[in-house]
């Protein structure tokens, strides 16, 4: 129950991470994901079944010590945007922003139904808990300056544009083994759970 209440948890997230990086691509000018019926809640078109579903699932079973996972990009032509170079920038944060903002709800959200104590209350607590755990984990690591992950886009906009260009096209394959060795990497978390355990804690009040 515990990992089904995780991959639900976590497809919401993704989905929600995704339209947010259409919706503010919209905002800004570019229509491409609102004209493929990509800015919508509708899971059916944003699951990707091993990304989404398949690794997750395996990671949670296993109990790794991540979990990770990733919805089919929304589709953004940068070209059309108001200002490309920084409308990038503000398109790429807005996906962990938005999970920033669903941590931050799942907080007040704690403290507000813990005062509550009955068993029905005491599911929500853990639904929030884990909608908490989840998108602070998921804004971390998009926010990790690796392509194709959005932290690559935001660091990308203080680069020459030569430089910048390179960065963004490196080998999505040599990407995804050195995003694998940072995330298996007991250096690289040592760092990141004190500091998202810091934010679970003053979010919702829980003391570790």
């Amino acid at each position: 129950m515990k990992v089904f209440v995780y991959i639900v948890v976590f497809i919401f997230s993704v989905i929600i991470h995704e339209v947010s990086h259409g919706y503010i691509a919209h905002l800004r000018g570019d229509d491409t994901a609102k004209n493929l019926g990509r800015i919508t809640l509708n899971p059916l078109v944003h699951l990707e079944l091993f990304g989404s579903i398949v690794l997750p699932s395996m990671l949670l079973l296993m109990k790794a010590p991540i979990l990770f996972g990733w919805a089919k990009p929304v589709p953004v032509n940068y070209a059309n945007l108001k200002n490309p170079k920084l409308d990038t920038v503000t398109v790429s944060f807005a996906g962990p922003a938005s999970n920033i903002l669903l941590a931050i709800f799942s907080g007040i959200g704690i403290r507000f139904i813990s005062h509550f104590s009955d068993g029905f209350c005491g599911s929500i607590l853990t639904l929030l808990y884990v909608m908490l755990n989840v998108n602070l984990i998921l804004a971390v690591i998009n926010l990790i300056p690796i392509p194709p992950l959005d932290g690559s886009k935001i660091v990308a906009y203080f680069l020459p544009k030569n430089i910048s260009r390179n960065y963004l096209n490196l080998n999505p394959f040599v990407c995804l083994i050195i995003l694998f060795i940072v995330l298996s990497s007991g250096l690289v978390w040592s760092f990141l759970y004190p500091m998202i355990n810091f934010f679970v804690t003053n979010l919702s009040g829980i003391i570790f």
